[in-house]
């Protein structure tokens, strides 16, 4: 074994001792100590990389499914449903088929398309699906049943229209819809109206209907409590049952921009929560929203004034307080039924 020696050697300067291998010694006990550092590091940076990789990928996927499922909520069976005839925003959402399409193309882009046990897997990591309709909307969630055997079993299942509704302190209640139409129950009179805020603007006790800009703002902002109340109260649901199931992960209801719930509620559309996704060592959280506007061409109104008699016609963007007949897709066609032209300004008369 060789062993290391120390020299000594006499000269002008005094004793001077040059130790030949220590310098060796060193760098073998730097790399020794750093080493295990720079591995964790690098494995860090890695597992950050597959992270970031991962999360951009179920963006996409996530958004995808919400985007597909949004459009086909305007595939309506009858006509009768499709927007034009009472509202421009009027849809009768198909839900069903919306939901189908939004777990069918999550599944897809997921990789699970044709694996149940991990479609099983995916789906406890969505705490609710909301559908938002015209006049009220649905929330596809997680809930409990008995079976044909009497057993308790957990299952999604989409709840009964929920209205957007509200009460004010003077015992008015008003269900709202995503334009200005309104179904309002008169607690002075004891009566139940129905129409546009412009047409029972001064006609009833209900001061909040008397002002369009209040009513607007009113309107919006108890559809969002509404809706956010409920996917509160599922989610926390949602949290008991995955615990029962041995679940550890606690699902909650994100922080969502005053911007994102404004354009949420525009439209008859679909929001989709995804919780709890495991990645390395983080989770995956997110939220998609998919509107159901359609780009389509104005529709055509034609209406009579109940005063005179008259015939008239107009866009949809306008509002006269006509009862309309028809719905044109031209004003060649309306002109061509014997109706005259009614302009309009900003959308009032």
């Amino acid at each position: 074994m060789k062993v290391a020696r120390t020299v000594r050697r006499r000269g002008k300067g005094g004793d001077r001792i040059k130790s030949l291998p220590i310098s060796i010694n060193f760098a073998i006990a730097f790399v020794l100590i750093f080493f295990p550092f720079y591995y964790v590091l690098d494995a860090r940076t890695n597992d950050l990389k597959l992270v970031a990789q991962l999360e951009d990928q179920y963006d996409v996927a996530l958004k995808t499914a919400a985007q597909d499922a949004s459009f086909v909520l305007n595939l309506n069976e009858l006509q009768e449903y499709e927007a034009g005839y009472q509202s421009a925003k009027f849809f009768k959402a198909n839900k069903e088929l919306a939901i189908d399409t939004f777990f069918k193309t999550l599944y897809l882009n997921f990789g699970v398309k044709d694996d149940y046990i991990g479609q099983g897997a995916l789906a406890s990591y969505i705490p609710a699906v909301v559908i938002l309709d015209y006049d009220g909307y649905y929330l596809y969630t997680i809930r409990e049943y008995n079976n044909r055997e009497g057993t308790t079993e957990m299952k999604h299942m989409l709840s009964p229209k929920k209205p957007y509704a509200y009460t004010d302190p003077q015992g008015n209640s008003m269900n709202f819809t995503l334009d200005s139409y309104v179904y309002a129950y008169d607690a002075t009179n004891r009566k139940w109206i129905e129409g546009y805020q412009w047409e029972l603007q001064n006609k009833t006790s209900i001061q909040v209907l008397n002002n369009a800009t209040r009513f607007d703002e009113a309107r919006r902002s108890w559809i969002v409590t509404n809706v956010q109340n409920d996917l509160a109260y599922f989610i926390n649901k949602h949290n008991e049952y995955m615990t029962k199931s041995g679940v550890s992960y606690t699902f909650k209801l994100p922080l969502i921009p005053k911007e994102d719930w404004v354009n949420t509620i525009d439209d008859i559309g679909i929001m989709a929560f995804i919780q709890g996704i495991p990645i390395g060592d983080q989770f995956y959280n997110n939220y998609a929203f998919g509107g159901g506007r359609l780009i389509k061409n104005p529709v055509i109104y034609g209406a009579v004034d109940p005063q005179t008699g008259l015939k008239y016609y107009y866009r949809d963007s306008c509002s006269y307080p006509y009862r309309i007949e028809e719905a044109f897709s031209s004003e060649k066609e309306a002109a061509a039924a014997g109706y005259f032209p009614k302009e309009c300004f900003n959308g009032s008369p």
